[in-house]
Formats: C-alpha cells, sequence, structure tokens
C-alpha cells in the first residue's frame, strides 16, 4: 500500500482537544515531528482533519 510522511508544522496550543488527540493517535507528538503511514482511508481522514497543522508528502 502507498505511504505517506506526515510532518506537523504548526503547534496544538489552543485547538480544540479533538484535534489534539488526532494528533497523538496519529503519532505527532512535537513541532516538526515526523511519520510515514500507510495510506489508508482511516489515517486519510484524520490527516483531512487536522491538515492545517501538516504538511504531506508522498514517501
Amino acid at each position: 500500500m502507498k505511504k505517506i510522511k506526515i510532518t506537523q508544522v504548526k503547534s496544538a496550543i489552543d485547538r480544540p482537544e479533538s484535534q489534539k488527540l488526532t494528533l497523538k493517535a496519529l503519532g505527532l507528538r512535537k513541532m516538526n515531528s515526523s511519520r510515514e503511514v500507510e495510506a489508508t482511508p482511516q489515517i486519510l481522514g484524520m490527516v483531512r482533519k487536522v491538515e492545517h497543522l501538516l504538511k504531506v508528502e508522498e514517501a
């Protein structure tokens, strides 16, 4: 399956709790932390929910 690289580029401070939990579920804990994940529909839905805080690239 296709992989994507997600990087947190904006802070989760002053964001709704659901967005903070979504970042945590994606495995992003700090600014500029990156993760390579499978591009499943569930992951893509989570990425879409917090895409204003992330940079997404193909891996």
